[in-house]
């Protein structure tokens, strides 16, 4: 059975920080996607495990960072800087094999049950 297992959302304020976490085992990519109440859905970060190249949204680059702890099979997302535009449900994603683009990867892969992130202005 697949499984996803995410933590860490929350509310904070503007300016300030969060770090999400995912754990899975097995998988070649993974990264995040977020969606806010009347949007799309539009893809955060992604890292291929093992070497580790990174990629990013414009909208968040520089203020997150994707990173992966092998041994503990589990990718990180250090959200700095929040702003208010970055609430929003944020799902976990991963992938066994590269398929297209770095997001339509993810998209074809499994995903997590979400964990809400509310920034206050």
């Amino acid at each position: 059975q697949v499984q996803l297992v995410e933590s860490g959302g929350g509310s904070v304020q503007a300016g300030g920080s969060l770090r999400l976490s995912c754990a899975a085992a097995g998988y070649r990519y993974m990264g995040w996607f977020r969606q806010a109440p009347g949007k799309e859905r539009e893809g955060v970060a992604v890292i291929r495990i093992g070497d580790s190249p990174t990629y990013y949204a414009d909208s968040v680059k520089g203020r997150f960072t994707i990173s992966q702890d092998n041994a503990k099979n589990t990718v990180y997302l250090q959200m700095n800087s929040l702003k208010p535009e970055d609430t929003a449900m944020y799902y976990c994603a991963a992938a066994r094999g590269y398929s297209g683009t770095w997001f339509s990867t993810l998209l074809r892969g499994v995903w997590g049950q979400g964990t809400q992130v509310t920034v206050s202005s």
